[in-house]
């Protein structure tokens, strides 16, 4: 990145450095792959510029079916122009499939389509290990008003609706996904981060038995192999689909 540009922030797989337009910030995809809160770490020629190209393409998507979201416009292949947002430090985990974490403090089985999507919400905190809240908790930490939630709730959901069935027309199985908000300038809720397969986790439904063939970061926490392959398969269904 140009030095005309100053370094933000820094996170495991993202750089958001200064705009000329201080309403906007310039963020940078990098190739680092992380898990279980960074104790994994590894790095990927290429991840960057799969994530970011596909987080574009799935925010385009949903700004078409009016979702309010922080991307602006790619500015290359690994970084992108975004709204400043003040991030709300709250992840927002939408469950179509049990998997993870959920059947590990549950008695649910692994696979398991849920009756209605499931969504939990977690603190944005590494140094807590991003503990899972209760409605009543958010109030009690004031990170925001009880109407605020109730909108990130319904966005959740109404994204969930466009995916799912994205997803499902390139032959993914949408089975988990997580989200964060923030507040632009004008104090409106808007979606922010990214949506990738560093953070869903989208099943092939091209399988002729019921063998789950993970094509999202799990292949990298699991230690399947073909991280980069399987995020290349990712954004050559969608680039062909949009």
């Amino acid at each position: 990145m140009n030095n005309e540009y100053e370094l933000i922030y820094e996170g495991k797989a993202k750089k958001v450095f200064s705009h000329n337009d201080s309403e906007k910030v310039i963020i940078e995809f990098k190739d680092d792959a992380t898990a279980f809160n960074a104790l994994k770490k590894a790095k990927f020629e290429g991840k960057g510029k799969l994530n970011c190209l596909i987080s574009a393409r799935i925010f385009e998507l949903l700004k078409k079916n009016d979702i309010p979201t922080h991307f602006i416009k790619l500015k290359s292949e690994n970084t992108m122009i975004a709204q400043k947002i003040n991030v709300i430090p709250l992840e927002i985990v939408l469950r179509n499939t049990a998997y993870g974490s959920l059947c590990k403090q549950t008695t649910i089985k692994a696979g398991t389509v849920l009756l209605k999507p499931l969504i939990d919400i977690y603190l944005k905190n590494d140094e807590l290990n991003d503990p899972l809240l209760t409605r009543d908790r958010i109030q009690l930490m004031n990170i925001l008003s009880s109407q605020d939630l109730d909108l990130i709730i319904d966005l959740t959901i109404k994204i969930n609706e466009i995916l799912k069935s994205f997803f499902y027309n390139i032959q993914l199985q949408l089975v988990d996904f997580k989200l964060e908000f923030g507040y632009d300038f004008n104090n409106n809720i808007i979606l922010g981060d990214e949506i990738s397969p560093d953070n869903c986790r989208l099943w092939d439904l091209n399988q002729k038995n019921d063998t789950i063939v993970s094509l999202d970061k799990d292949r990298f926490r699991n230690d399947l192999g073909g991280l980069i392959e399987a995020y290349s398969e990712i954004y050559q269904r969608i680039k062909d689909f949009i």
